[in-house]
């Protein structure tokens, strides 16, 4: 016959806060029960899920609501009531994010109106390098490169169809991974509003939740982290393109939008740093070859600091080394490409916060 609860019958709400489990006086594993090992076992095996079925954007978007709406509530809470402060915290958030991707995208496009040049005079501006560069550039070389605009344009057009299909499933998975943040933000905003409810636990659900709450901690943490590099990644971008280029080359045009840019785009791990040094280059490439090389130095040599400046910086929220995160970084990468790399340290954050609260490291 099954051993009755007392805590149950007396109708009171048990206690779900982690204990962290004693290991055994011969320093072997810790005793669990086979609830919490299989918890463990699912919490790996929807990790791996996530990546193999591509569904990280979904998963950062509602993380990222959950934890935005548990930071808005309590502020809120001294008004009205929990349930109601969440409620209006997601209303907030929500008018906040439509007007930003509205103003921003507004303001993209009135700028590129204005102030970006026109896509012959960029043309141009490329024929000219190519110019300057054929007389450089082995015969092999030089014989392959477009010796008019019109023939730059006839090459790209040749391009695009024999590509159609690739640039066709680009813009699907461009549309699939803009679905799955959408989707993934509304369930964040649903969990985190109904997050209030204190209701009776059974065992297995309780271990769920704990893994759960463990996860969102590991996420708040790698988030904090990654708005200080986006940061410090922004104020060295920022002295490069405002103060040092100019110095040595004419000043890039858009240099203040680069800088806004690398700050939002920044605060995506890994992968923001690429975007922006992708959009520096291309810019200052419009502007000279000399100024498109001296970025691309100065992105290679800031980018190969901030690596290890990054480990750092995220290894002293996650109370983890910073080679302990290289190389989680690189075998994440290894196996599933820069979503690896982007899912690395919050995974392995994660994985050290467990491995902390079974005092097994």
């Amino acid at each position: 016959m099954a051993k009755r609860n007392p805590a149950r019958d007396d109708g009171q709400v048990q206690d779900l806060r982690p204990r962290p489990v004693r290991l055994t006086s011969d320093m072997s594993l810790p005793k669990l029960s086979a609830v919490e090992v299989g918890s463990y076992i699912v919490a790996l095996l929807a990790m791996w899920a996530v990546l193999e079925l591509k569904l990280l954007g979904a998963l950062l978007a509602g993380m990222l609501v959950f934890q935005l709406v548990h930071t808005l509530a309590p502020r809120i809470e001294k008004h009205m009531s929990s349930g109601r402060a969440r409620w209006l915290s997601v209303v907030i958030l929500s008018a906040v994010i439509v007007g930003a991707l509205t103003g921003f995208t507004v303001a993209v496009i009135d700028h590129f109106e204005k102030d970006v040049p026109s896509v012959q005079k960029l043309l141009d501006q490329a024929m000219s390098l190519i110019d300057q560069a054929r007389g450089r550039l082995p015969q092999f070389v030089a014989q392959n490169l477009p010796v008019s605009t019109e023939q730059m344009k006839e090459k790209a057009a040749v391009l695009m169809q024999t590509h159609a299909s690739t640039l066709s499933q680009g813009g699907k998975n461009a549309a699939r991974i803009f679905t799955h943040v959408l989707i993934g933000m509304i369930i964040g905003a649903i969990i985190a509003v109904g997050a209030t409810r204190h209701i009776q636990r059974l065992p297995l659900s309780t271990a769920f939740i704990t893994r759960v709450s463990r996860f969102a901690d590991a996420f708040r943490r790698i988030v904090f982290a990654q708005v200080k590099i986006s940061a410090i990644n922004t104020v060295f971008t920022g002295i490069f393109l405002l103060l040092l280029l100019p110095l040595f080359h004419a000043p890039l045009p858009m240099a203040k939008t680069l800088v806004i840019l690398t700050f939002i785009v920044g605060l995506l791990p890994v992968i923001g740093n690429l975007i922006s040094n992708t959009l520096i280059v291309a810019v200052a490439l419009s502007v000279s070859f000399p100024a498109a090389v001296t970025a691309l130095i100065f992105l290679i040599l800031i980018h190969k600091l901030e690596y290890f400046l990054n480990a750092r910086i995220i290894g002293g929220q996650i109370e983890a080394r910073a080679w302990e995160l290289l190389i989680a970084m690189l075998v994440m990468e290894a196996a599933f490409g820069i979503p690896g790399v982007v899912a690395a340290p919050i995974f392995y954050a994660y994985i050290k916060r467990e491995l902390i609260y079974l005092r097994l490291v």
